[in-house]
């Protein structure tokens, strides 16, 4: 199997970007985007998709963290384009479903080439409150949509219910992490082999 592993860069005038990834990895990470929630998060994606991620960003957190947020989806969106390389042999699709608490969520991906995200749930607080930790709530879907459209993945992300914004947000990325885990796997019964009627993904 090739080394399934990719750096990526992203600079603008707003926010600096590095990451490094490794799909099979053993979980571990180093990030640092100087948004707690948000490292928080990534994390999520590399513990419980196995995942090992090193990333760093210096964004333009004096005016707000939107900037930061995006442009941090966009180049672990890219550094799971280019890791995966062909797609040769991947199982391409899954779901799994996580709860946190009382909080459920359900992600179901598939690895197809085509960015195409659905993100449904409400990620506001029960309080009408807008923020967890450092990061505005509408962001989450935000970071969802610009990592799938760069990952090239069809992602579904559907929270079925749950009082504690942050215990839904959690569900999110930890189910995130599971599913892009599943789908990544290589399947040994098709070797290398492009799971794709197209011949191309």
């Amino acid at each position: 199997m090739a080394n399934r592993t990719a750096e990526v860069a992203r600079e603008t005038k707003e926010v600096k970007v590095s990451a490094m990834l490794n799909i099979d990895g053993t979980g571990k990470s180093k990030i640092d985007t100087g948004i707690g929630m948000l490292d928080h998060l990534v994390d999520h994606i590399s513990r419980h998709g196995r995942f090992d991620i090193i990333l760093k960003a210096e964004g333009d957190l004096h005016i707000d963290e939107h900037h930061t947020v995006e442009d941090v989806a966009i180049v672990l969106g890219q550094a799971f384009d280019k890791a995966l390389g062909q797609r040769r042999g991947i199982m391409r699709m899954a779901h799994a479903m996580v709860p946190m608490d009382e909080a459920l969520a359900l992600v179901a991906l598939d690895i197809s080439g085509r960015g195409y995200p659905i993100v449904e749930g409400a990620f506001s607080t029960v309080h009408g409150d807008t923020k967890v930790g450092e990061i505005k709530t509408d962001l989450i879907r935000h970071f969802l949509e610009s990592f799938a459209n760069e990952a090239k993945i069809n992602l579904h992300v559907i929270v079925m219910y749950g009082q504690d914004v942050h215990h839904r947000i959690e569900a999110i990325f930890k189910a995130l992490g599971r599913a892009l885990d599943e789908a990544t796997q290589i399947d040994k019964r098709i070797e290398g082999d492009l799971p794709s009627t197209k011949g191309i993904i």
